[in-house]
């Protein structure tokens, strides 16, 4: 008979959150396994059990952002209209980091310092950079973009939602703003300043 599971995936990702918010409100100096074991209601002996120690959890913190991040993008269905796709990305990674802002401002950097990510991890970054690039790649092939690079066009993109979601999440957008709106108008004209003219 199996020995049964003492420390299970709710606590797993309670604990993943509360770093990615000690890490995210406090920065690094604030991660102590300790205050985060009294955080979320259980013992030191449970973070060591999932993660090995405190270089272990910053390590599988890092990967569970990319990882939920490149859910969200994975969510878009590739459709026969690339460009109505690349809004559609835009929107999922606008969604995702605002469902998860304590973990996306760990995706971009490294979370302390000295920390490298491991091969998981850039494979998961990589996995959610995918979906962008495919539907660059399948608008040039069609014909509906101009034949730019695929990669610079898709960084681009990148660049831009990048920018605004984080001025969005810092506070930076000034109060009286249709965030949402402008945000969708300047996906869509990055968009269409991509298409192919007769």
């Amino acid at each position: 008979m199996p020995r049964p599971k003492i420390h299970d995936e709710a606590l797993r990702t309670r604990l993943l959150d509360r770093t990615g918010e000690l890490l995210s409100a406090h920065g690094p100096d604030a991660l102590s396994l300790r205050r985060l074991a009294a955080d979320v209601n259980t013992s030191t002996t449970a973070v060591y059990s999932l993660f090995g120690g405190k270089a272990g959890l910053v390590a599988e913190v890092h990967r569970e952002a990319w990882r939920r991040f490149g859910a969200r993008l994975a969510e878009v269905t590739p459709s026969d209209d690339p460009a109505r796709d690349l809004v559609a990305l835009g929107h999922a990674y606008r969604a995702s980091a605002l469902a998860d802002p304590h973990l996306y401002g760990l995706l971009f950097g490294s979370p302390v310092p000295d920390y490298t990510p491991d091969q998981e991890t850039r494979e998961e970054s990589m996995a959610a950079f995918r979906p962008l690039l495919d539907a660059v790649r399948r608008g040039v092939d069609c014909g509906q973009f101009a034949a730019d690079p695929p990669e610079r066009m898709a960084l681009a993109c990148w660049g831009q939602v990048h920018g605004l979601v984080s001025l969005e999440l810092n506070g930076s957008l000034p109060e009286d703003v249709d965030v949402e709106g402008g945000y969708d108008t300047a996906l869509r004209a990055l968009v269409e300043g991509w298409r192919r003219r007769p």
